[in-house]
């Protein structure tokens, strides 16, 4: 890989940044419980197709809308997640949103999780909210956007690091699902 100036800076910024990784680590299935699968899909972008610059940092820098199946019964809450795991720094988290009603099965575009009920956590660049992809100039990387089904409201407060979101969400997950897009500037 070459390392320009702009993704080297990029890449020192990301390792001193406190919350900017992830370790995405994957939270259990309740016991007992085996993860179900949700099928995740836009109307933005095919699977593992190009993100539209709208929904990146050289856009207007908002969600793509994202509509998932229905999760399974007992879902209490849902949670959707984007991170970049092509990062120089390691997993970068794009968005955090929790406690989502568990009657919903989708997102409009520019969604905001408050706007519907649901709680923001703090992506890696230390906002709540939905932050676009931003890779470094000149490298593809791939933008997962997870959405998970929860037995239960997780125990985490507005802002919460995707870490916190993660471990607050172990032994809770009923069914998930993933919906991978692609940038590059």
């Amino acid at each position: 890989m070459e390392w320009t100036d702009a993704s080297l800076l990029f890449g020192l910024c990301c390792a001193a940044c406190n919350g900017c990784q992830s370790s995405s680590a994957h939270p259990a299935a309740p016991a007992g419980v085996t993860i179900g699968s949700l099928t995740v899909t836009s109307t933005a972008f095919p699977a593992n197709g190009p993100i539209p610059i709208d929904f990146t940092c050289d856009g207007a820098d908002r969600s793509p809308p994202i509509t998932w199946s229905a999760a399974p019964p007992g879902t209490r809450s849902i949670a959707v997640l984007v991170d970049d795991p092509d990062a120089p720094g390691g997993t970068f988290v794009h968005w955090v949103a929790f406690n989502l009603p568990a009657t919903i099965v989708s997102l409009p575009e520019g969604a905001d999780a408050a706007s519907v009920g649901g709680v923001s956590g703090t992506n890696g660049f230390g906002r709540q909210g939905y932050a676009g992809p931003c890779p470094p100039r000149h490298e593809a990387h791939r933008y997962n956007f997870r959405v998970r089904a929860l037995n239960a409201p997780i125990d985490a407060k507005a802002g919460a690091s995707r870490d916190a979101v993660d471990a607050a969400m172990n032994g809770h997950v009923l069914a998930e699902g993933a919906l991978v897009g692609v940038f590059e500037h």
